[in-house]
């Protein structure tokens, strides 16, 4: 069958076509995008303005039409951060609810990290066994642990790289009293968490998802996004730290001439290696392995397991 989930992220709104069979990897047919970065309008009450609700309205009314031209029999919806934060958040999505007759649902922090979780998990498989999961968005930071397809811990932080911009730096490049202060702070939120992690154990597996991640892997020499899904890519701790400082010393328009950073993400790249480089050496990870499934894939999996789930009559037949 063919699937559609739209994905209202704190930089992208973004609608995913894929056919999907019992048994079978989802198969990517078509893509719709906007780099629309909902939490840059939100006012000083963290309000989502009129211009992102009408620009939200209209990317949904452009999704629906697609995915009716496409063929989708089932469509999910899911907003994060930027949405689920804004104090007018859910308003908003009731009013698109009512009026789009399209049921998108603002995640929690940990349905997030429990979904992308799913994903990595489905993706590496059994073999890896004890997975540690760092997903860095726009808005958040989520991280889960475990050795089944439900994490035994997964939590979110409010450590997004767009977030953490917008919050910190006052220039570009931020002056170095301001990217130490940030440095603090993340490290300090995350070392609060650590803990829940690790009384389980050390990970067999340590794996990064997120756009933020694939761009600090690439610019550390990871194969390009034009290789393919199935090309190996990591990012060594010793890298990321040597990056963090060369990072903060580009301004925004030099990140965005580093091989995979986009224009648009380069200004956010600061904070997110500021974060990465905090939890790979909170957790004492030396390397992290890129996954390309993340939450979207997650999202899609849970509704497969739901469409093409056991009969509740029972496996036996006559």
């Amino acid at each position: 069958m063919r699937l559609g989930v739209l994905d209202v992220g704190s930089n992208t709104v973004h609608l995913l076509v894929v056919d999907a069979h019992e048994g079978a990897r989802p198969l990517p047919a078509f893509s719709h995008k906007a780099d629309m970065r909902l939490a840059d309008h939100l006012d000083e009450g963290d309000r989502l303005s009129d211009e992102g609700e009408t620009q939200l309205r209209d990317f949904v009314d452009d999704a629906l039409q697609i995915a009716e031209d496409k063929g989708v029999e089932d469509l999910v919806a899911f907003a994060t951060s930027a949405v689920r934060d804004a104090a007018n958040g859910e308003k908003v999505l009731a009013r698109i609810r009512a009026d789009k007759r399209i049921d998108i649902r603002a995640l929690s922090g940990e349905e997030e990290a429990r979904l992308t979780f799913l994903a990595v998990r489905r993706w590496f498989g059994w073999s890896s066994g004890r997975l540690l999961v760092v997903d860095i968005g726009g808005g958040s930071l989520e991280i889960a642990s475990g050795i089944d397809e439900e994490p035994d811990v997964a939590f979110s932080l409010p450590l997004g790289a767009g977030r953490l911009t917008r919050n910190w730096f006052s220039a570009d490049p931020p002056p170095p009293d301001e990217v130490r202060s940030l440095r603090r702070h993340v490290r300090a939120q995350i070392a609060r968490r650590v803990g829940d992690v690790t009384r389980y154990g050390p990970p067999d597996h340590a794996v990064a998802t997120s756009k933020t991640f694939r761009q600090l892997a690439r610019i550390a020499g990871a194969a390009p996004s034009a290789d393919g899904p199935y090309q190996r890519r990591t990012l060594a701790g010793a890298d990321l730290t040597d990056w963090a400082e060369k990072l903060a010393a580009m301004p925004s328009a030099e990140r965005a001439e580093l091989p995979g950073v986009s224009e648009r993400r380069a200004e956010q790249l600061l904070a997110g290696v500021i974060v990465a480089d905090a939890a790979m050496d909170l957790f004492e990870l030396t390397e992290l392995e890129i996954c390309p499934w993340a939450l979207r894939e997650g999202v899609i999996l849970r509704r497969l397991d739901m469409i093409t789930g056991p009969d509740p009559r029972g496996m036996i037949t006559d």
